[in-house]
């Protein structure tokens, strides 16, 4: 491949995983890279592979990855070329997007006008339906009042979701399946999409109940061309986050497969898009609806260019420079197949996958024919609570399927991560577990298989895994139009996790049931993990129950319910909404 020969140096503005990308891809092609890091990740593995290095003084992101103003002070005292965003943060940024070509720059990644239109679901589907992209049954528009669900189940029936334009991960989303849900779920999904993406624009689909999620990957350049790179399955998800992805999806028809392909480009094409770029789509019963466009690099990038041999960061630095694509249609070929297996420092056990933020003692990965392994962290590092918690991604190819799950499957007893717990135990039961490997799950099946409970227990040593909860069963709740599992609450149980919520009930209403777990018999809630207090219900004077949740702790982008553990009036409410806290603090005290 050509170097894209005028960029001299290009700013990176991310951390983790996708940032040591981009930069071993920039020295690939000779192009220095440049750093940023927040104060949390000065000595992080990204920054001491890039050449250079630039502080975004704090610690949150908003104060640092999401700050375009900081973003671009570190452009400017670096003199780079370009910027390339990598994914999430600010990825899909049109005001990163429009501040690096005012200031004469390049911003590896989509015109902003087309980052626009496909940033919002609304106009997204509106653009699918110009393209002749098939669509599930959804609102022409935002919506603001539970009547406006009513009136859209009257006519396409339940369930339905209610979903933020502006937004993805779960975040901004309730499932209505009936009309009295509506109101709350409307108002949680509003709220929650204000929180998380600065807009509380929702708007309606129907919710299908069993599909497949497959997306096809894209490549563009500003001469006209657009190809297809082939689909990726990414069925395999919790919390409406993916957990396993693969390619190619192996349950749909030559037909279908054809079909999304042509889709995607035809959209692609229809918004003027130039880079690397993701169509989603559900499947169901061989029809493929869209679901939305990522203007992005995704995660799971890694299994497509490892069936097709097509470098991705390459080809975006490519484009950017101005260059056409260096592979045309006709060139692509699937070959056999690849699995990619997130390893974030979670603790799965029971289901609830409980963010375990620390710092790793050991990280060996595994070798061999066609493994790769994709990290942001070594030995010594620190897992921040303050981002996500994503350690690398495992990624093997073999020559087909049942093949490439065999390599999974090795690959993930030779991997030794130590100083957190880790999904390991996640990716290991469902290799073996005959749903997927007959390919017959769906997109909540994770969630919702009682078998999968008992596999989760990590089978390492002590030093591998944080300490478990514990908890006897698991029960499903519905909060303001949402379904979550989680576990029923032994006395004395230690803290965890449940699956996460907008904002808890008001104290002493709504499902009484299980709803969390974290306080014990004496009466103080303590904080389970470090965090910020994003919610909080219980008051002063209040009377709960042991299963009420009293407050919400947002750690490593994961919200987690906090519950009382027993029953009584609360006496004292020592956290504030955006305070920060420690493993041990008292949150709540109930007498």
């Amino acid at each position: 491949m050509s170097s894209p020969s005028h960029f001299r140096k290009v700013l990176v503005a991310n951390r983790g995983e996708i940032a040591v990308r981009v930069v071993r891809a920039c020295r690939d092609l000779g192009i220095a890279s440049v750093a940023v890091h927040s104060d949390a990740d000065a000595g992080a593995l990204h920054v001491r592979l890039a050449d250079e290095a630039c502080a975004l003084p704090g610690t949150s992101p908003a104060d640092t990855y999401l700050n375009v103003e900081m973003i671009m002070k570190a452009l400017a005292e670096s003199q780079a070329d370009a910027v390339h965003p990598g994914y999430g943060f600010l990825s899909e940024s049109t005001a990163l997007a429009e501040a690096v070509t005012r200031a004469g720059k390049t911003f590896i990644g989509p015109p902003a006008d087309a980052i626009a239109v496909m940033g919002s679901k609304v106009t997204a589907r509106q653009a699918a339906e110009r393209a002749g992209v098939p669509l599930v049954p959804g609102s022409d528009g935002p919506v603001t009042s539970g009547a406006e669900v009513r009136a859209f189940g009257e006519r396409h029936g339940y369930p339905i979701t209610v979903k933020a334009s502006y937004g993805g991960g779960g975040r901004g989303m309730r499932i209505v399946r009936d009309g009295a849900e509506g109101d709350d779920a409307v108002a949680a999904a509003r709220r929650e999409a204000q929180a998380y993406f600065g807009q509380p624009e929702v708007y309606l689909e129907r919710y299908l109940e069993r599909p497949r999620h497959v997306e096809v990957q894209i490549v563009a350049d500003t001469h006209g061309a657009v190809v297809s790179l082939g689909n990726r399955d990414c069925t395999v998800q919790r919390r409406h986050q993916k957990l396993i992805e693969e390619a190619p999806c192996t349950v749909i028809s030559d037909g279908t497969r054809q079909a999304m392909d042509e889709a995607a480009v035809a959209l692609a094409a229809s918004v003027g898009y130039v880079g690397a770029g993701t169509v989603e789509f559900l499947v169901e019963d061989d029809a493929f609806y869209f679901l939305e466009m990522n203007t992005r690099l995704q995660v799971e990038h890694p299994v497509t260019e490892l069936v097709t041999g097509v470098d991705l960061v390459a080809e975006q630095l490519r484009v950017a420079a101005g260059l056409p694509l260096s592979v045309r249609q006709e060139d692509v070929t699937v070959r056999g197949h690849a699995l990619e297996m997130r390893i974030n420092a979670e603790d799965p056990a029971g289901g609830l996958f409980r963010p375990t933020p620390g710092t790793l003692t050991e990280v060996r990965p595994p070798l061999g024919f066609g493994v790769r392994f994709d990290s942001g962290y070594e030995a010594g590092d620190t897992v921040s609570e303050y981002y996500d918690g994503l350690l690398g991604k495992l990624i093997v190819h073999a020559q087909d399927r049942p093949a490439a799950i065999a390599r999974a499957q090795r690959v993930l007893e030779e991997l030794r991560v130590s100083g957190v717990a880790t999904t390991k135990p996640a990716h290991q039961a469902v290799l073996r577990h005959p749903v997927f490997t007959g390919d017959r799950h769906h997109t909540t099946w994770l969630e919702t298989d009682a078998e999968l409970k008992p596999a989760l227990a990590p089978e390492s040593s002590p030093a591998e895994a944080a300490p478990r909860p514990a908890g006897d069963d698991r029960s499903v709740v519905v909060v303001a139009g949402r379904e979550y599992w989680v576990p029923y609450v032994a006395e004395q149980a230690s803290a965890a996790a449940a699956p996460p919520q907008a904002a808890p009930p008001p104290s002493g209403s709504g499902p009484r049931r299980a709803a969390g777990m974290s306080g014990s018999s004496d009466g103080v809630v303590r904080a389970p993990m470090q965090g910020t207090i994003a919610a909080v219900s219980a008051q002063v004077g209040s009377e709960v129950a042991a299963e009420d949740v009293v407050c919400v702790l947002e750690a490593m982008k994961m919200e987690n319910p906090v519950t009382a553990g027993k029953a009584g009036r609360v006496t004292e409410v020592r956290v504030t909404v955006g305070a920060g806290v420690s493993p041990g603090d008292t949150l709540v005290v109930i007498e």
